[in-house]
């Protein structure tokens, strides 16, 4: 008889035992889980794990489907392996990449040269994709040796992988395969092509948009937003890339071993501040119209600093800013709307006195002199101080707040007076050509660095709260980003490596017994790629100041 090992199952709240090397996928087929759609994977142990693994030892586990933020990302990986199988399968001479999320989708492209899939082609590869999910293909993932994982890699067109492997200095790498056609990826996959049967590929620009389905309403497609200035934005920052060399962490950590970094870094703040100015000065342009200038952006973009700096080039274009905090339009606390909890939610706009904001404005624009309020949020009143301003002819008046582009805001004010901004940290750098960096993990990493040096939270803690967040930015944010008339991408290009000293000791903090442990390894891994770099160079008024300490700026 075989040694047998006992395990907790969260998802029935029982203890079962099972023999020794026991899959999760043989244990998962005997219970009732009470998963709604299929199983992609488990927390072993708060570890996310595939339904490959086997038990050797007694573990707590908890099966997930892809109503799990993990369990979507394995439907998004697998569908990106299976659209890249597609493509090389018809179209083996062209160049595949994964370019960046947009439109509720994610943007690829194909080229050999100037050439580009026409409408007929994206079709056919889109038919290519119908065929492997019908046939149901498992994915195979090997262990071997970096050296070997590396000439497969070269051996497939996918050079750019090299670099990445070489750097992280791992003795052993994971080689995914669908069929013959080898893949790297940072995470998990689903267990065969048949459990992706949700997604569509339509042509979009110069490439095509694979949509993907809702984690909340997995059996629908998230809905297709067009987000031109978003893309543009993407494209823009991809070519300043390409000509710096510098399109994946393995450029990054090269620039790190050669000695370029420094230069790196001096291009990324002077771009940064060039795109300031050039925002400045189309405000001057319009000055004799613009008296509102809108500042909206999700959490940890760095909207703080990119106003302060704002201000700064609107001085020197000769506008003088008058900076007003949304904050202080708080409604009283009895007056605060409820969640679907029975919390407050202080997120929604309707937590925002906004017939009083618009009186204020209007005052302020009309030349009047306005007593603006103060909020308490220990006791959750609103009260007057005697803080009267007044607007002059070269003044703007500036807001930043999660609502600043939501035209319900500011109904009462013509259009024409205001100029609306949108700032995101929108990561252009990729792990490879066929891995994006989720632009949330970016500013999760900013948010989890700042949390803990200015607030003590523990990175634990952030994490625990992100979901939330997210949520928050899905429903108050992003909806209205088009919206802006620009869009000022936050992020800088050399960040996460001076990040990963920083979040590293973190996230170690965090332990197996800790619900954000999953979370929190993922991320692990992630800044796993990044060769450190040393922020003796970053200046004094960089973005990344808001999160690291040591800024010029006041953010008191």
């Amino acid at each position: 008889m075989s040694k047998q090992i006992r395990v907790f199952c969260e998802n029935t709240e029982e203890h079962y035992t099972f023999p020794v090397g026991t899959s999760l996928l043989q244990m998962e087929e005997g219970l009732d889980t009470g998963l709604k759609y299929p199983t992609l994977g488990a927390f072993v142990n708060n570890s996310l794990k595939e339904l490959s693994y086997q038990i050797y030892k007694p573990k707590h586990i908890c099966f997930i489907d892809c109503t799990c933020a993990d369990g979507m990302r394995m439907i998004i990986r697998s569908l990106q392996f299976i659209l890249y199988k597609a493509t090389r399968d018809l179209f083996p001479d062209m160049d595949f990449h994964v370019e960046n999320p947009v439109s509720n989708g994610i943007y690829c492209t194909a080229r050999s040269g100037r050439k580009v899939l026409k409408p007929g082609d994206i079709a056919a590869i889109r038919s290519r994709m119908e065929e492997l999910v019908k046939a149901d293909i498992p994915f195979r993932r090997e262990e071997i040796t970096t050296e070997e994982a590396i000439a497969i890699f070269e051996n497939s067109g996918l050079e750019e992988k090299t670099p990445l492997l070489q750097t992280r200095g791992n003795f052993y790498t994971s080689v995914y395969y669908l069929d013959d056609t080898p893949d790297y990826y940072y995470g998990y996959l689903v267990p065969s092509t048949g459990y992706v049967k949700i997604f569509d590929l339509l042509p979009y620009y110069n490439g095509m948009l694979l949509r993907i389905p809702s984690r909340h309403h997995p059996m629908n497609l998230k809905p297709l937003i067009r987000q031109d200035k978003m893309l543009s934005i993407f494209a823009e920052f991809n070519r300043w890339q390409k000509i710096l060399g510098v399109n994946n962490i393995g450029d990054l950590n090269a620039a790190v071993h050669n000695g370029s970094i420094s230069e790196l870094i001096k291009i990324s703040e002077a771009l940064h501040e060039k795109k300031v100015a050039m925002i400045a000065d189309n405000i001057r342009k319009k000055r004799k119209s613009i008296r509102l200038i809108l500042i909206s952006g999700p959490s940890s973009s760095g909207k703080t600093t990119f106003a302060k700096r704002l201000g700064i080039q609107l001085k020197v274009a000769g506008i003088q800013p008058v900076k007003i905090s949304m904050d202080n339009y708080f409604v009283n606390r009895e007056h605060t709307p409820l969640d679907e909890n029975g919390a407050y939610n202080f997120e929604t706009i309707k937590a925002i006195d906004i017939a009083l904001f618009n009186r204020h404005i209007l005052e302020l624009l009309s030349g009047n002199e306005v007593e603006i309020p103060r909020f308490n949020f220990l006791d959750g009143k609103r009260y007057f101080a005697g803080d009267k301003i007044k607007i002059r002819k070269k003044e703007v008046v500036i807001v930043e707040g999660i609502h600043a582009l939501n035209p319900e805001l500011t109904s009462q004010i013509e259009d024409s007076a205001k100029y609306k901004i949108y700032v995101s940290a929108l990561t252009t750098i990729s792990i490879d050509g066929h891995n994006l960096i989720p632009t949330s993990d970016n500013r999760l990493a900013r948010r989890i660095v700042r949390d803990n040096k200015f607030r003590g939270y523990p990175a634990a803690n952030t994490i625990g709260r992100w979901p939330s967040v997210r949520d928050g930015e899905v429903e108050n944010i992003f909806p209205f980003q088009e919206n802006a008339d620009v869009m000022f991408n936050s992020a800088l290009l050399y960040e996460l490596g001076v990040l990963k000293p920083f979040i590293t000791p973190l996230l170690e903090a965090i332990t197996p017994n800790m619900p954000e442990f999953s979370e929190a390894r993922r991320l692990l891994k992630f800044f796993s790629y990044f060769i450190p770099i040393s922020t003796e160079e970053i200046p004094p008024t960089s973005l990344m100041k808001e999160f690291l300490g040591g800024s010029s700026f006041d953010y008191e």
